[in-house]
């Protein structure tokens, strides 16, 4: 882990035989970029700011979800220095593995267990959902009030609340990539639309503008489908085209490099060697010799 980021270990938080600790804080330029040894639920339930997370900045403001896995640097931000005018208020649900196992006897659905172990494991990204409906601020104000102030059957309770908090959130990622596989669009689309604007500088944000898909979700789409990012992808597909009309044209390097989206030829020549192992003139050379040859 990067020197500069400072690890928050679990005995600092849950000390308690719950193993569980909610709080609600108002964030400030103080805390520093930190990671943790448990995995926390953060619920922006007021004000604006920015989520600093992984390489991400995410501008956040209520209603917002984050669950962040173990290992995974993070720090929340307001928008002013002036926390008193513009107050941005989380709410924090931390638990470790040891929880888990208990939310066994409550959770039945293998995969979502399993879900929670990836997160305990630092092997799944962090997560941020919307809460449209109000349900998840709920859920987090009757944690926090239960943990604050303990009643009868309180860890009854808290593990029941905890365990809902879990089941909603994955509930509502699992739903938001059903509805992304069933788009009308359909992933193929994408597809289709790279191969045919090829030469075109296209942006990631030319594919929300066709899909309807968030950035994120595309992302997702394209390892899923095709186990390549979407940069990886479509620079595969542009030497795959390049290699088309080398061995079917007379064109000069120069200009293949151009009808297939490269406007530097550094860069092209650069991914041609990396992805085919040899240079453009070298490639038709050999095509053109195996061609005559048959």
């Amino acid at each position: 882990m990067n020197s500069s980021v400072q690890l928050m270990k679990s005995e600092y938080f849950l000390h308690n035989h719950l193993q569980l600790f909610v709080n609600r804080c108002s964030e400030d330029f103080v805390l520093p970029f930190h990671a943790h040894e448990f995995i926390e639920y953060s619920y922006v339930s007021e004000g604006k700011g920015f989520h600093h997370i992984g390489e991400d900045v995410i501008p956040v403001k209520k209603g917002m979800l984050f669950v962040i896995p173990v290992g995974v640097p993070h720090v929340f931000r307001p928008v002013s220095t002036n926390v008193t005018e513009h107050p941005l208020i989380i709410y924090n649900c931390l638990f470790n593995a040891e929880l888990i196992n208990t939310l066994t006897a409550i959770i039945q659905e293998k995969e979502i267990i399993q879900h929670l172990m990836n997160l305990a494991q630092n092997q799944v990204p962090y997560i941020a959902v919307v809460d449209h409906n109000d349900r998840i601020e709920e859920l987090m104000v009757k944690l926090y009030r239960e943990s604050s102030v303990p009643g009868i059957g309180s860890s009854t309770m808290l593990y029941t609340l905890v365990s809902q908090l879990v089941l909603m959130t994955y509930r509502q990622l699992y739903q938001k990539e059903h509805d992304v596989e069933n788009h009308s669009t359909g992933f193929d689309y994408i597809l289709h639309y790279l191969k045919q604007h090829v030469s075109n500088r296209i942006r990631m944000s030319d594919l929300v503008r066709v899909s309807g898909w968030s950035e994120k979700q595309i992302g997702r789409m394209f390892l899923r489908h095709t186990g390549q990012t979407f940069s990886g992808h479509l620079q595969h597909l542009r030497i795959q085209k390049s290699c088309e009309i080398l061995k079917n044209s007379q064109h000069k390097v120069s200009l293949i490099a151009e009808l297939v989206g490269y406007r530097d030829m550094d860069s092209f020549y650069a991914a041609f060697k990396k992805i085919t192992g040899e240079t453009p003139l070298a490639y038709r050379k050999k095509s053109r010799a195996l061609h005559s040859g048959q």
